[in-house]
């Protein structure tokens, strides 16, 4: 996502060095079979309760619940259709 960002912006080299420094202190989590299986399960709870969310966004829900971390972000409306998973606005 934040690469999907840098490509998109007007500046990318610019926020692509930006990006690579700001990324550099954090630990790369691997998205393994537990993020996996928790991505299916709630891609079908949502499905069958009427509410899904875009693809991506169940991808990044699933692997931060398999985790047991907070996920960070200011779209709070849809992540918080993911039981389970503490979502943290960061522009509040």
């Amino acid at each position: 996502e934040l690469q999907y960002g840098v490509e998109k912006s007007q500046y990318v080299q610019k926020n692509h060095d930006a990006l690579k420094e700001f990324i550099l202190p954090l630990e790369i989590a691997h998205f393994d079979e537990v993020a996996a299986r928790s991505y299916g399960a709630i891609r079908v709870g949502l499905e069958k309760s009427g509410k899904p969310i875009g693809a991506m966004d169940t991808l990044i829900g699933a692997h931060a619940l398999s985790l047991g971390v907070p996920l960070v972000t200011n779209n709070t409306k849809e992540f918080r259709q993911i039981k389970g998973l503490k979502v943290i606005d960061w522009t509040a």
